[in-house]
C-alpha cells in the first residue's frame, strides 16, 4: 500500500466521519416523538432542549466549514444548550423561554445541513447520509409549523382549534398529520388563519416529498442499482 493510498483513505474516512445525518435523523424523531408522548413539566422541557441541543451540536460538527471553526461552533452550541437545560430543570427558566429556546435550535438544524449536504453530493453523490440529512429536514418542517401554530394560538383572541385548548404533544401531533396530509379530523383550526396555515404545511409537505426526497431517493437507488450491475460477473466470459 503506498503513501498516497493512504492518504487518499483517510482523507475519505474524515469525509465520512464529517457527515453524521443519519445521527441527527435519530435525535430530531427523538425529539418529536418525546414531545408527542411526554407529560408537561420542567423535566419534560429541559429534555427538549437537550434533544434539540443534540441535535443542532451534531448538525454543526458535520457541516461543511473548516474541522476547527467546526468543532468550536458545536463547543459553543453544546455548551448554550447544557447551560438552558440546567436553568430549566432548576426552575430558573419557564415555558416560553423553553420555547423560544427548542424553536431556535430546531430552526437552527437545516441551516447546519444544507450546506454539508450540497458538499456531499458534490462528492460523494447521493448516499444514505444525505437521504437521511432530507428526511431530517422534512422532520423539522413539521416541528417549525407545530411551533407557529402554538404561537398563534397563544395571541389569538379565540381558540385555534374547535376542540379548545390542546397540549404541545396534540399540536405536533396535528401538525404532522396536515403536513402527510392524513388528516385523521379529530383535530381542526377554528380560525380562517389556521385553515390557510394548514393549507401551506399540505402543500410545503407535499411538494417537499414530490420533489426533494422524491429526486434523492430515486437517485439513491438508480446509484445503488448501478453499483449492483457492476459488481456481477460477466456472463460471456465464465
Amino acid at each position: 500500500m503506498t503513501a498516497a493510498t493512504t492518504a487518499r483513505e483517510r482523507t475519505a474516512a474524515r469525509r465520512q466521519a464529517q457527515h453524521r445525518y443519519g445521527a441527527v435523523f435519530v435525535l430530531v424523531l427523538a425529539l418529536l416523538l418525546f414531545e408527542i408522548i411526554a407529560p408537561a413539566g420542567s423535566g419534560t422541557r429541559a429534555v427538549d432542549v437537550a434533544l434539540s441541543g443534540a441535535a443542532l451540536t451534531v448538525a454543526v460538527a458535520t457541516s461543511r466549514i473548516g474541522g476547527r471553526v467546526r468543532r468550536s461552533r458545536a463547543r459553543v452550541v453544546a455548551t448554550v444548550a447544557l447551560l438552558f437545560v440546567i436553568g430549566i430543570g432548576s426552575g430558573l427558566f419557564g415555558r416560553p423561554i423553553t420555547f423560544l429556546v427548542v424553536t431556535a435550535l430546531v430552526a437552527l438544524i437545516p441551516v447546519a445541513l444544507v450546506g454539508g449536504l450540497l458538499r456531499l453530493v458534490r462528492q460523494a453523490g447521493v448516499t444514505f447520509q444525505v437521504v437521511a440529512g432530507a428526511l431530517t429536514i422534512y422532520l423539522v418542517v413539521g416541528l417549525m409549523f407545530a411551533s407557529i401554530i402554538a404561537f398563534t394560538a397563544v395571541v389569538e383572541t379565540g381558540p385555534y382549534f374547535k376542540q379548545g385548548l390542546v397540549s404541545t404533544g396534540e399540536v405536533v401531533y396535528y401538525s404532522f398529520t396536515v403536513l402527510t396530509t392524513t388528516g385523521f379530523g379529530d383535530y381542526t383550526a377554528a380560525q380562517p388563519f389556521g385553515h390557510a396555515l394548514s393549507v401551506l404545511e399540505m402543500l410545503t409537505g407535499q411538494l417537499y416529498l414530490v420533489t426533494v426526497i422524491g429526486i434523492v431517493v430515486g437517485n439513491f437507488a438508480g446509484r445503488r442499482t448501478a453499483r449492483d450491475i457492476r459488481s456481477e460477473p460477466d456472463l460471456e466470459q465464465t
